[in-house]
């Protein structure tokens, strides 16, 4: 598309600068204004604070929320993403929700359709921006996403995508987290994506954890605590708004809060040792908001409510003892963690009572949106009490240049979004975080002369979004691409017996076999496979494409490598690895305990083997 230097929304152009001043109420020009910085901030919240006092008490509510929608145009979606938002929200599009509840920032996702393409997506959001901005006393709207990058992500190619966090964990290496935030956030800001809920600051330290594992940075919080703040300075250095979660930590669970409502149990000593390190870390590093768990800690508050909903939690420990003044995001209101206690209704009044900012994505808007209102005007929660999140939420647009500069053009995404100077950095930071576990007799890396013919089998889960996928594939690719004769057979993760026997037998025509896991168990069939495909006696070399703990299971196999995702950027790394192109340097960012002895640990933390 011809780049207009402001974007596109339809046949529509944006509004010029001149009418996104007027818009804001004069807003941006005082915002300008020179003078020292504390000058500035104090004239910045006297103009914020007339702002919020010319808005109506609906206009209030609607800011603290942020909203799903569906569709790719926010004005003319496809006909299925107009049925979606009507059964859900009771609007047809993004600019009808945001005309109707006023709401103050809005979420994109891959399975509501909002992210097919970066020219795309920028149009989408200049399209709600506009939508909002030509509202009476229109503000512009804060929109986020979660790009955690590894096996979250929700912009995908031609995008970059880069290695997660326990990949940089393995790598050990803060500039390449803040190589990572910086990349990350040009290309989500070039989008018109301000907001991102990244990085995880949970500290893993159960391999059962259902929810979080390798989207961790690892088990060592003064680790995971140093890769935080220099991912948060990436992002923020880049004008995307980073996101420290889940407070007060979600490392230490086998629930997973989307489904059922875990319960932490350290101590309140524990706490501050293992779980806290990363949020001071976070907020020592200026972090722009911190996003809540819907779980209980016991020993921080003894009432049973969730994190979410905890005035002890939020208020007394996160704002007063942490000394926290950013924005406060809840995790998504529609999970079970959260639900389960007080109902849809209830839930937005008791976070916002908690010291909550940001409502995310309830499950049901006009019921939450409402009941915010209702407790407003019944006196349950004061006006001056939302003014209060509002005017948070408000500094945070103000730094972020949304008031100034609410649009993006598609030169941006040109070159920004996906630029080989990214790409190449990303392959570069996959290469130092591969991890190898096993390599007996030095059968790794893998001689091309030795074994030309290779087999590339095993388990190939739903591949990350905008990855190319399957795992297998892209392994077979990209070791093609180095010299070898690769073939690919998939599995699953769940291998039956035929697909074990077709497995044997193509290994037995093989001169190596590459096998991919995902996350072994002592029942797990692909522990079959890969016993039965060692007994072929071909060399197997297993790549562990989730979590490390793979490795304790799989005592017979010759080289073990831990990729820690099953993305394009990880997996091409792990092929150059076995291929020889690169040494591996990573080390294990968990421990590793013994599968027949869970007390003993088999691979400590800062493992890694070389050549």
């Amino acid at each position: 598309m011809h780049d207009t230097g402001t974007g596109s929304t339809g046949n529509t152009a944006p509004p010029s600068r001149r009418t996104v001043l007027a818009a804001t109420a004069g807003v941006t020009a005082a915002l300008a204004a020179p003078g020292p910085a504390h000058a500035a901030a104090a004239q910045d919240d006297s103009r914020l604070r007339a702002l919020i006092s010319r808005m109506t008490l609906p206009e209030k509510v609607g800011q603290l929320f942020v909203m799903r929608v569906y569709g790719h145009s926010a004005t003319a979606p496809d006909q299925a993403d107009i049925d979606a938002n009507l059964k859900e929200i009771g609007v047809r599009t993004a600019a009808e929700l945001v005309a109707k509840y006023r709401v103050g920032g809005i979420i994109y996702f891959t399975w509501a359709h909002n992210t097919r393409e970066p020219h795309q997506i920028a149009d989408l959001s200049n399209g709600i921006q506009k939508a909002s901005l030509e509202l009476p006393r229109g503000l512009p709207v804060l929109i986020s996403t979660d790009q955690e990058h590894g096996i979250v992500a929700r912009v995908g190619k031609p995008a970059t995508l880069l290695p997660g966090a326990m990949a940089l964990g393995a790598g050990g290496s803060r500039s390449d987290a803040r190589a990572l935030g910086r990349i990350a956030g040009a290309e989500l800001r070039a989008m018109g994506i301000r907001q991102n809920y990244s990085p995880v600051a949970d500290v893993n330290v159960n391999p059962a954890n259902p929810v979080i594992g390798v989207r961790s940075f690892g088990a060592d919080p003064r680790a995971v605590s140093a890769l935080v703040a220099a991912e948060v300075a990436g992002y923020q250095g880049s004008g995307v708004a980073a996101t420290a979660k889940h407070f007060p930590g979600h490392g230490d669970t086998d629930v997973d809060s989307h489904t059922g409502f875990p319960t932490i149990t350290h101590s309140r000593e524990l706490w501050e040792k293992l779980d806290a390190p990363p949020f001071r870390a976070a907020i020592a590093a200026g972090i722009d908001s911190i996003m809540t768990a819907h779980l209980m800690v016991p020993a921080l508050d003894a009432s049973g409510d969730p994190a979410t909903l905890s005035r002890p939690i939020l208020t007394g420990i996160l704002r007063e003892r942490l000394g926290y003044d950013g924005v406060v995001v809840t995790d998504s209101l529609g999970m079970e963690g959260v639900r389960s206690k007080y109902g849809d209704a209830r839930v937005p009044v008791l976070a916002l009572k908690a010291g909550v900012d940001q409502l995310l994505n309830p499950p049901d808007l006009d019921l939450a949106w409402n009941a915010v209102l209702t407790a407003v005007r019944e006196g349950e929660l004061t006006e001056a009490r939302l003014d209060e999140s509002i005017l948070r939420v408000l500094r945070l647009k103000t730094r972020l240049g949304l008031l100034r500069s609410p649009y993006v053009g598609h030169g941006g995404v040109d070159r920004v979004v996906g630029s080989r100077a990214h790409r190449a950095a990303a392959d570069r930071i996959a290469e130092r975080t591969t991890t190898l576990l096993v390599n007996e007799r030095r059968l790794l890396p893998l001689s091309r002369r030795r074994y030309p013919k290779v087999l590339v089998a095993g388990a190939d889960p739903a591949s990350p979004s905008g990855t190319t996928g399957p795992p297998t594939g892209v392994l077979a690719g990209a070791l093609g691409e180095l010299g070898f004769t690769a073939t690919a057979l998939s599995t699953g993760t769940a291998p039956s017996a035929a697909a074990i026997t077709k497995a044997v037998a193509a290994a037995r025509d093989a001169d190596a076999v590459v096998v991919a896991t995902y996350n072994v168990t002592a029942s797990s069939s692909q522990k079959t496979l890969v016993e039965q495909l060692v007994a072929t006696g071909r060399p197997v070399v297993a790549v562990a494409i989730r979590n490390p703990y793979d490795v304790a299971r799989l005592p017979s196999v010759p080289a073990v490598l831990a990729a820690y995702s099953w993305t394009d950027v990880e997996l091409r790394a792990a092929a150059r690895v076995i291929a020889g192109r690169v040494k591996p340097r990573g080390t294990l960012p968990v421990a590793v305990r013994r599968a027949d002895d869970p007390e003993q640990v088999l691979y400590p933390i800062g493992y890694g083997l070389s050549y």
